[in-house]
């Protein structure tokens, strides 16, 4: 990926986007053992000299920088997550897009690493289902390089997980299992492949909605299978897979992003990790940092959405994770889009003061945790869904709670550091409104160009505390 011009539009954005940007320090002392051509660029204030996938190959970058001379062994790092949602019913505004039920079917899924290590172990959820979820065979493997190889996956890579030495397990109700360490180095920012056969029948009472990947199913067990099956179908959501750790040298260091469907990616492209976490992980990935997107689509701050609220999962999503050192929170605009819009018609509007008061309340349990909270202002949303069913996310009323909420988050001093989502994603001539530049078109998600310039517009050091 190499980074696009920027536009006079995204240069008057860019200089108010981050208030209290600071300059980073000098690289870190490991910088100077990367081969030539991978040492990460020097972000300096809220602007970058180049792209991060020039700072870190993909296909060449190393496992893990070597650890700072005061950490010793080894430690197990989150590397990917993504974050449980229990199956809705029918009478949700939204499909949930997944089958009725798996039985004697394979399941592939794909996802991108944020940091690497020598060892790795996959983690899968059962935390909403009745019964228990047995998972009779699983593997993880390299995908294919070829974009035609669909799921297809490379044969010298292919490992067995096993549970406690066993090649099968039963997930009780409730529950998650995490799988036996796996030889299999990885690099940063590596695909991996996640394959599971489920005997059945089981519900996917427990999925990920907004998958951003495409998801193989296959009837029988085609866990081992190099070339996917033909005839089987596809997609979008994740099921019962959770995350994935990798065994690195010295202890984990871990940003979380927790948001909704913004930073869930929606309107980027799906397949593409053009995600705005995605792109920070590009960012950080010379630090030996891990990036957790912990965005859930239709999530809220305060009430369960299309998930659970995010003050209900801060403690499983973002505080519970080891290393963990900052979160980004870009939250808001469900908490005040949902009330009297098509996704809650009968809900009481949501006010400033009390979105304000639960942004305290997740940055208090954050700091009593040492965690550093960054806060996103929220990005504008008029016309937002137009034409569609679910038009009414916006309102003139809804905007200027919208407003009042970020003019606390750009001067109360409550958080550790200020990204101006709103600022950098909106029309100067119609500040209630994306910009075309960065709008993926409705009006209400940016696409992959506005994704990359919130990314891009995260200082590293203030969120490392550096």
């Amino acid at each position: 990926m190499t980074r696009s011009p920027l536009s006079a539009l995204r240069a008057a954005a860019r200089a108010t986007a981050l208030m209290g940007a600071i300059a980073l320090p000098s690289l870190p002392s490991w910088a100077a053992d990367l081969p030539a051509g991978m040492a990460p660029a020097v972000k300096t204030g809220t602007a970058a000299a180049t792209s991060p996938i020039t700072a870190i190959d993909a296909a060449t970058v190393i496992a893990a920088p070597p650890p700072a001379s005061s950490a010793t062994g080894t430690a197990w790092s989150p590397s990917w997550i993504a974050p449980p949602q229990a199956l809705w019913s029918g009478d949700f505004a939204l499909p949930t897009l997944v089958p009725f039920q798996f039985r004697d079917q394979t399941v592939r899924q794909s996802l991108r690493l944020s940091v690497g290590g020598e060892r790795l172990r996959v983690e899968f959820s059962n935390e909403y289902g009745s019964t228990p979820l047995r998972i009779d065979a699983a593997t993880v493997a390299r995908p294919a390089a070829a974009a035609e190889a669909g799921a297809g996956i490379i044969a010298d890579s292919l490992r067995t997980l096993r549970f406690g030495g066993a090649t099968s397990v039963a997930v009780p109700p409730g529950a998650r299992v995490v799988s036996d360490p796996v030889d299999l180095p990885v690099r940063a920012l590596e695909r991996l492949s996640i394959s599971l056969y489920l005997p059945g029948p089981v519900a996917p009472s427990t999925f990920h909605w907004e998958g951003r990947d495409t998801a193989y199913v296959a009837a029988g067990r085609h866990v081992a299978d190099t070339v996917w099956p033909d005839g089987g179908e596809t997609m979008s959501p994740r099921v019962f897979l959770a995350g994935v750790r990798v065994e690195r040298r010295g202890p984990p260091a871990t940003v979380v992003t927790i948001g909704d469907s913004i930073t869930d990616g929606n309107g980027s492209t799906p397949g593409a990790d053009r995600r705005w976490p995605d792109r920070l992980a590009e960012w950080l990935a010379p630090r030996g940092v891990a990036v957790l997107n912990a965005g859930i689509s239709g999530g809220r701050l305060l009430s369960d959405g299309m998930g659970p609220s995010a003050l209900a999962r801060l403690q499983r999503d973002v505080l519970g994770q080891p290393g963990i050192r900052a979160v980004i929170v870009l939250l808001g605009t469900n908490d005040i889009g949902y009330p009297q819009g098509p996704f809650s018609p009968d809900e009481t509007p949501m006010t400033a003061e009390r979105l304000i008061a639960g942004l305290r309340l997740l940055i208090e349990q954050s700091h009593a945790a040492n965690v550093r909270v960054i806060g996103g202002t929220i990005p504008p949303n008029e016309q937002s869904l137009a034409g569609t069913p679910f038009e009414g996310h916006h309102s003139a009323a809804k905007d200027r709670v919208r407003q009042d909420v970020n003019r606390w988050i750009r001067t109360s001093g409550a958080f550790d550091g200020v990204v101006d989502v709103d600022a950098l994603l909106r029309d100067p001539k119609r500040p209630s409104r994306l910009a075309s530049a960065w709008d993926s078109g409705d009006h209400l998600h940016p696409g992959d160009a506005g994704y990359a310039a919130m990314a891009d517009a995260i200082d590293l050091a203030r969120l490392l505390g550096e």
